[in-house]
């Protein structure tokens, strides 16, 4: 039993050594030198333990760094109360509808008024589950295991989206006011609903392959695909509510005046309620600095609707940018903008600075990736849409601080706004939807020229 053990107990030391002679394995010597790194000196130990027992941000935060900005600008947007998309991933469509309302209250002279959310996600999941199957019916020829085909099968349909979804849905399905579809619990604590149809999707999409593989022509296949949407059409309609193809509403203008109630349809109500706005003069532009700048780039099949616009913009520096957005803001015009919303963010105080938070001091650790190094190793990335409404300049006409309308109550930041630096813009915002009239006539011709294609899954998107 003992020389039993001792061939264990050798062969235990043999397999570790064998490990450790491995390409770059750390072996004894290297651990030695890593563990006597760490030396315990009284601030270490002291961070130590504060690290073990308290909140990293909280130790991080950069005291000296308080009360140094206001939330007051030189120009800003007139705009009217603050929007909540609660537990959901729909602050695309929140930010797309904030940025259209100022001007639909003061074309139509109105005391105040909200789109309904509901109504427009309903037909955005919708559409992301046809586009999916559709995807699914396109690539039956191809391995499951094959990149584009995984991709679909990881997310079949979500709440995120970007401003060229807005306008892919309500030139399709209009829009409707807010008290004529409500949220519900669903719209807005979208995670269970979202779980069980992805589950639903990914069993049609086997499904469709299944039938292909035994001979299926395509036309069998979108025959079958048409039964499949019903299910779908089910699951939202008990979860969200069955979306009005008419409806009657009235409006109250800024005296107390009502109207008389009409009868509307959906795309009626869009036409009537917008006016002259019209959705194809808003052009999306961005900061990608791990590309050529003044290039038009198209996002391969990211869209919801099969025959909407996919997403594309124009690839710009900050700088030219920022000319953009200070003349539509002195214009009254708010403006689609995405960011990095939790880096370096006092969410207490709605402040986004990049010297909010010394991570470097805590840890004693060097932090110092530039944008399109945290772009490329899939650190930083949009994560969050909001208006941008308003810009603070200096002496020499240079924006110093910027901010947002957010979508997560009014309770959130400072009264439901977040003002971020100059700085902070620099590094950490994506995403621009701005008028075309404010763009030179340089970055317009661009936006007309055909579109460098790239593919879904690239690490900016």
């Amino acid at each position: 039993m003992k020389r039993y053990a001792g061939w264990v107990m050798a062969g235990l030391l043999f397999s570790g050594v064998a490990a450790n002679a491995q390409k770059g394995a750390i072996n004894a010597q290297e651990l030695e030198s890593i563990r006597g790194s760490f030396k315990k000196d009284a601030y270490t130990t002291a961070m130590q333990n504060a690290l073990m027992n308290n909140d990293i941000k909280k130790l991080a935060f950069n005291h000296d760094n308080q009360n140094t900005l206001d939330h007051q600008f030189k120009y800003r947007v007139n705009v009217k109360g603050i929007t909540n998309q609660r537990s959901s991933g729909r602050c695309w469509m929140f930010t797309s509808m904030n940025v259209l309302r100022p001007k639909v209250i003061a074309e139509n002279n109105l005391s105040g008024f909200q789109f309904s959310q509901n109504y427009l996600y309903f037909w955005d999941i919708f559409e992301k589950s046809n586009l999916f199957l559709n995807n699914i019916i396109q690539t039956v020829d191809k391995d499951i295991m094959d990149r584009e085909v995984r991709w679909y099968f990881r997310d079949p349909a979500s709440d995120g989206g970007v401003w060229n979804n807005f306008v892919n849905l309500v030139k399709k399905y209009g829009l409707v006011p807010k008290t004529v579809m409500n949220e519900t619990h669903s719209s807005e604590s979208t995670s269970q609903m979202i779980k069980l149809l992805k589950r639903k999707l990914r069993e049609n999409g086997l499904e469709l392959r299944d039938m292909a593989a035994n001979g299926a022509k395509e036309k069998a296949l979108q025959k079958r695909k048409v039964e499949m949407m019903k299910e779908v059409y089910r699951m939202l309609a008990l979860n969200l509510g069955t979306p009005p193809t008419t409806f009657e509403y009235r409006f109250q203008a800024k005296k107390g005046e009502l109207a008389n109630y009409k009868k509307y349809t959906p795309q009626e109500f869009a036409k009537l309620a917008m006016g002259d706005i019209n959705l194809d003069d808003y052009v999306m532009i961005m900061n990608d600095p791990t590309r050529p700048y003044y290039k038009h780039y198209d996002i391969s099949n990211y869209r919801n609707v099969e025959e909407g616009e996919n997403w594309h913009y124009v690839n710009l520096p900050n700088d030219v940018i920022k000319e953009f957005c200070i003349e539509s803001i002195k214009n009254n015009e708010a403006m689609y903008g995405s960011c990095d919303v939790g880096k370096q963010l006092d969410s207490k105080n709605g402040i986004s600075d990049v010297d909010n938070y010394n991570y470097d001091a805590v840890y004693g650790v060097k932090f110092g990736m530039n944008k399109k190094q945290r772009i490329l190793s899939g650190e930083s990335g949009s994560s969050h849409g909001m208006a941008i409404i308003a810009v603070d300049v200096d002496e020499n006409g240079q924006p110093t601080k910027w901010q947002f309308e957010n979508s997560w109550g009014a309770s959130s930041g400072h009264n439901g706004y977040l003002t971020f630096t100059d700085k902070w813009f620099d590094e950490f915002m994506f995403r621009f939807v701005i008028h075309k009239k404010f763009l030179s006539e340089k970055v317009r011709k661009i936006y007309e020229e055909k579109a460098i294609e790239l593919p879904a899954w690239d690490p900016m998107f």
